[in-house]
């Protein structure tokens, strides 16, 4: 539930920036590098080995990254680490996505809606920017204001949490955290507003837009943790398969390769090949549309691609004689074809239900699609997220 409970994280992570990000980053003498990523397209971005989950959230919340790639042989001995990355680029989704909603919600109510009629020449809606530094000025002898509306906004929330009967205590107090989590990351453009019209007599309209948005978006936060155990299936399912291909080439003589799977001296073995060929699994989240984008800037789309050394090579082949070997079905229909006996496919199928259900009751749109290019053996996963 939490996003990441670990100071540290160690990944080997490609970043790929937004312009604003390779801005920031030159403009403090950083060199960027170049990456070849996994669905062959050469990016600009950094490369983090070791790294805090608020800088990946910072980051995040700045609009600085657009993409983040792992490439390893095998997920098993990163999966907390992969699930806790996973998390904390959600959560950063949704921080920044009730920000965006808060605002159209408040400029929506009457007590603005006044003010916009009575000052034709300076309204308050969609189109309005006031620079960081002009609104911390505006804002600077207002944390009274603030912390009061602060107060007047959670605590129903608070009280509602600490009489739910279905919550443990530990769950509680996660709640209770998070509630504040997300007023924390509430912009200052969102608080001018607030603060402008917190003596207006339909100031009550406001309050309770915003308390309604929290409550909406502690549900919607549900799904982070469906989505890393997805994603860690996904991947595991992945690295099994490459590693029950390579073993039938190590161990030609056995007959049971699930025995080798279990023994971790073989396993180790076949993982080490799979490195020196580059063998590899690749998990890229894809974030938004950027600022940009209208309507697109809660969108997460997060692809897995399952390759070998030949693949990219196959696959662009395949790519520029148009679409005709590529077969689109979605994930359930790929987990349903599995061979038999492929590990995982149950529990595949069944984090599905789970993770649609869960998205389904929150009103998160989720899509799943898989490519699988038959001449290459290389599968394509898209989970594609709308918060």
């Amino acid at each position: 539930m939490a996003a990441g409970k670990k100071l540290m994280l160690e990944l080997p992570l490609k970043v790929i920036l937004t312009e604003d990000g390779a801005s920031n980053f030159i403009s403090h003498n950083k060199r960027l590098l170049r990456f070849r990523l996994a669905d062959n397209i050469d990016e600009y971005g950094i490369s983090l080995n070791k790294f805090s989950p608020q800088s990946i959230q910072s980051m995040v919340m700045l609009d600085y990254i657009s993409k983040i790639e792992i490439s390893k042989p095998e997920f098993v001995s990163s999966r907390q680490e992969v699930m806790d990355l996973s998390k904390i680029i959600v959560f950063s989704l949704l921080y920044k996505q009730f920000d965006r909603d808060i605002y159209s919600s408040i400029i929506k109510c009457e007590c603005v809606r006044k003010y916009n009629r009575q000052n034709a020449g300076h309204i308050i809606d969609e189109k309005t920017k006031i620079n960081e530094k002009q609104l911390r000025s505006i804002l600077m002898n207002k944390d009274a204001v603030i912390g009061e509306t602060r107060k007047k906004i959670l605590e129903p929330v608070w009280q509602s949490i600490r009489e739910n009967k279905d919550y443990s205590i530990e769950e509680k107090n996660v709640y209770m955290l998070m509630s504040e989590k997300f007023m924390n990351r509430m912009s200052l453009m969102n608080w001018y507003v607030i603060t402008l019209f917190h003596k207006s007599e339909n100031f009550d309209e406001m309050i309770i837009a915003i308390r309604n948005l929290i409550g909406s978006f502690m549900e919607k936060s549900k799904v982070a943790e469906y989505i890393s155990v997805m994603v860690m299936e996904l991947a595991l399912n992945s690295e099994n398969a490459n590693i029950r291909k390579e073993a039938k080439i190590l161990y030609p003589a056995v007959d049971d390769i699930n025995e080798l799977l279990i023994d971790p001296d073989a396993r180790a073995k076949i993982v080490k090949e799979l490195q020196k060929k580059r063998v590899l699994v690749s998990v890229s989240w894809k974030l938004g549309g950027g600022s940009t984008s209208i309507g697109k800037q809660g969108r997460l789309q997060i692809t897995l691609y399952n390759k070998d050394d030949e693949f990219q090579e196959v696959k662009e082949n395949i790519e520029t004689k148009m679409t005709a070997d590529t077969h689109k079905k979605t994930l359930i229909d790929f987990y349903r074809e599995l061979p038999d006996g492929q590990e995982g496919t149950d529990l595949g199928l069944y984090y599905l239900s789970y993770l649609d259900d869960a998205c389904k009751k929150v009103n998160v749109k989720f899509e799943s699609l898989v490519n699988q290019f038959s001449a290459s053996d290389l599968t394509v996963i898209n989970l594609i997220f709308n918060f």
